[in-house]
């Protein structure tokens, strides 16, 4: 089990005032450093793990840092370092030298502490026996519990993000057929990027309930721990038993407008990547996505040149990134960029947050899927409206289903695909014969809201 304690310093962090605050547990502890010296660790006598430091990131996107870390971690209107540290609860100290460290780092280069009561400057001596305390079986500073199936992820957060720590627990265990299951007491939230990253089983959302002990944050279904993982509780006919939490009904904030857009294009030297992406922020928001990465937080300004760059020096890997909006307009999307036979394609989630007093812009859909259309790459672009958090946070509560409104399909993918179905509704075609799309209508987005009321959002 670990603690995440978070230093944000308007200047960088350089080596002496990395010292300075890894010297808070005293001259007796060491330093060790993991993957090519990316992470430092504060360790024990015998190398017992006790706080994991990764690099400084600067974070130069606005409201960032306060989406992730609410009011809290929004004190810095400007670009900031975040240096994020991990103490493992195993030892009872661990936690307070993460708090002075972070402290100290902010003592020296200004900036505040999340959480705000984790700061301290106090040197944090070792009392616990560490004889006692078994190394872990893993060199991931996020994994708290490794098994031969499963790695489980231990977080304490009110939100728990796509973070470098967990998309390489993710990235690790893939690699090694594990589920990965990350487990939160009662009350956290997911960010978006986090939710779809553990898509599919047998990765797991892990919730502590003081009801049913542990639930599926996502499915709902009551847990219980067998065989080295979580797995549902099931009744003599078989089926998993609901949580009562995860039925319960969330509180609702709003509506989500959501996009799954599919590009392909010829691998050449010329291609340039996100100008899709690019082009649906712009149209439905009036402005680019603010920024890019492949974690969060989200720190580069975007830049469809960057994106293309480290997709083209991963190839024929996959690249997954994530891109966020202006702070005004909640937008979050995450883009898997593919080499494949058909030459390089673009697999694009995006969502948008709405209030109760917005409306999703449906009117301006089927242009957006004709100036789509009549770009370089264009295959589907399938459009939703579900009732959710205007924050595009994941609660762990069963939330509605997304309500398609429209899909479009290139022209020539819609002739490769044969006929649509009997019921299909007639197209709109979009662009010349040959060259553009069809647009199918699919109807009106009823949303039902809080009072049992429902809205209707007009195309």
């Amino acid at each position: 089990m670990t603690k995440d304690v978070i230093a944000l310093t308007p200047k960088m962090p350089d080596l002496p005032t990395l010292l300075a605050g890894l010297y808070a547990g005293g001259p007796d502890l060491g330093v060790n450093t993991l993957a090519g010296g990316a992470v430092v660790q504060l360790c024990a006598p015998g190398g017992r793990p006790l706080v994991s430091v990764e690099t400084p990131v600067f974070v130069q996107v606005p409201g960032e840092t306060a989406r992730l870390l609410g009011s809290e971690g929004g004190a810095h209107e400007g670009p900031v370092w975040w240096t994020e540290a991990r103490a493992s609860t195993a030892v009872a100290e661990a936690g307070r030298l993460a708090g002075s460290f972070a402290g100290r780092l902010v003592t020296v280069l200004g900036g505040t502490v999340w959480p705000p009561d984790a700061a301290t400057t106090d040197v944090v001596p070792l009392t616990t026996d560490i004889s006692a305390v078994p190394v872990p079986a893993t060199a991931m500073p996020a994994v708290d519990v490794l098994t031969p199936s499963t790695a489980v992820v231990i977080q304490e957060r009110p939100l728990v993000p796509m973070t470098s720590w967990l998309s390489d627990a993710l990235r690790t265990a893939a690699g090694h057929e594990r589920a990965v299951q990350i487990v939160t007491p009662p009350g956290s939230r997911l960010t978006l990027a986090t939710r779809t990253a553990l898509r599919g089983l047998p990765n797991r959302w892990v919730v502590q309930d003081p009801e049913d002990g542990y639930y599926d944050g996502l499915s709902g279904a009551v847990l219980h721990w067998k065989g080295g993982t979580f797995t549902p509780v099931r009744d003599a006919h078989g089926a998993a038993r609901p949580a009562g939490a995860f039925a319960a009904p969330a509180a609702a904030h709003g509506r989500q407008l959501l996009l799954t857009l599919r590009t392909r294009h010829r691998a050449d030297a010329d291609l340039v990547l996100g100008r899709a992406l690019e082009t649906v922020c712009t149209r439905l928001t009036g402005a680019p996505p603010a920024g890019w990465s492949t974690a969060e937080p989200v720190n580069l300004p975007w830049s469809t040149r960057q994106v293309t760059d480290l997709a083209r020096s991963r190839a024929p890997r996959p690249t997954w990134l994530i891109a966020v909006g202006e702070p005004g307009r909640p937008m979050l999307a995450t883009v898997r960029v593919l080499r494949t036979p058909g030459g390089v394609e673009e697999d694009i989630a995006l969502a948008f947050g709405y209030g109760h007093d917005e409306s999703p812009p449906l009117d301006a859909i089927e242009g957006l899927a004709a100036e789509l259309a009549a770009g370089q790459g264009f295959v589907t672009l399938l459009t939703a409206v579900r009732g959710g958090r205007r924050d595009l946070s994941v609660p762990a509560h069963a939330e509605p289903l997304p309500t398609p409104v429209g899909f479009t399909v290139a022209q020539g993918e819609a002739e490769r695909s044969g006929r649509p179905p009997a019921r299909a509704p007639e197209p709109v075609r979009l662009g010349a014969r040959g060259r553009g799309a069809l647009h199918y209508r699919l109807g009106e987005a009823s949303v039902t809201m809080p009072s049992g009321s429902s809205r209707t959002a007009s195309r």
